[in-house]
């Protein structure tokens, strides 16, 4: 598997998997890059990643094919926007996840992410709910990971 940078053709049927809101997904995608994690010449992964402000990065989508999900393709595109982050001098890398998103935060936290804030209320202006495991995501919930 081969993870590289793409400027166009971004796969959005991944990215609105991340996130339902296409506004929110072509407000970052116009500030970040997108990476897309390649198998065969097929997209099995994507992420975007923002440079929030000097030495913090935020991972602002992530997804994985619903196929290929539990193969360690998630966490490898998490380190792969690790290492990314840090050759830009990032110190600080940010992400965050619904408080429904049960799979996305434990993978973030084996990841070396922390939580350190909960935004109430975040998904509430979403024009339509978001279910996920049975829970209603109303909060997000954000997550850092620092060099240690």
């Amino acid at each position: 598997m081969k993870i590289m940078q793409i400027k166009k053709g971004f796969p959005y049927d991944l990215l609105l998997d991340a996130d339902p809101s296409l506004d929110h997904i072509e407000r970052y995608l116009k500030v970040g890059s997108c990476y897309v994690a390649v198998e065969e010449q097929e997209v099995m992964g994507v992420y975007v990643l923002v440079e929030k402000e000097e030495e913090i990065m935020e991972i602002m989508n992530i997804a994985v094919r619903e196929d290929r999900r539990g193969k360690g393709i998630g966490k490898k595109l998490i380190h792969d926007a690790i290492q990314r982050s840090e050759a830009l001098g990032a110190t600080k890398i940010e992400i965050g996840t619904g408080n429904s998103s049960l799979d996305q935060l434990a993978l973030y936290q084996k990841c070396h992410f922390r939580i350190t804030d909960i935004i109430e209320g975040f998904f509430d202006s979403y024009p339509e709910t978001i279910i996920e495991n049975g829970i209603p995501c109303r909060d997000m919930i954000r997550l850092s990971y620092s060099k240690i």
